[in-house]
């Protein structure tokens, strides 16, 4: 989502707050439950899930590993639900033409950073870059070469976005920002 007028151009980025991540949490969540508690009942010898009789299942070793993975999905489900609510990776870019600033915003884990700002002028800016890598993990970044900061990322690595919608998305950046564009 954007929004853009003559002098001012601001992207909003998502987060963490995704379909996909949701999904994966309920997923994890009530799998790894599923494996806590046939862990569970092969220990107790009773059958808390009915589908698993705990006779069929001996504690040593199948009901030790399957609490081990039980207890390991939901570590990892909590870390993906805290993400979520703490929607990392979300922010802003924006570009004002007529104070000649370039802001970028997001939010991080809680702690220290959790705000990250960064400033530039617009004349510091040298070139929007297109990264392109082909393959079983292709992906496409869209970069801000700043001088003498180096390449600040603009999209995110999991962003699919087609090679047509990346060269666009950077020919209007760079004629809003009027500087070049590269390909690597």
């Amino acid at each position: 989502m954007s929004w853009r007028s003559e002098h001012i151009w601001i992207e909003f980025l998502r987060g963490s707050r995704k379909t996909s991540n949701f999904c994966w949490a309920f997923i994890l969540f009530f799998g790894s439950l599923g494996f806590l508690f046939v862990g569970t009942s092969s220990y107790l010898g009773r059958d808390l899930i009915s589908l698993f009789p705990s006779q069929q299942i001996i504690f040593f070793p199948q009901g030790i590993v399957m609490s081990f993975y039980g207890i390991a999905g939901l570590f990892i489900s909590s870390y993906l639900w805290c993400t979520i609510s703490w929607n990392v990776g979300s922010g802003y870019d924006r570009f004002d033409r007529k104070e000649g600033i370039v802001s970028i915003f997001r939010w991080g884990f809680p702690g220290k950073n959790r705000r990250i700002f960064l400033r530039f002028l617009m004349k510091d800016i040298q070139s929007i870059r297109i990264e392109v890598k082909e393959g079983i993990y292709a992906h496409r970044i869209l970069y801000m070469e700043i001088r003498g900061q180096g390449a600040i990322p603009l999209t995110r690595n999991e962003t699919n976005l087609t090679p047509q919608e990346i060269e666009k998305k950077a020919a209007e950046l760079a004629y809003f920002l009027r500087v070049p564009i590269e390909v690597f």
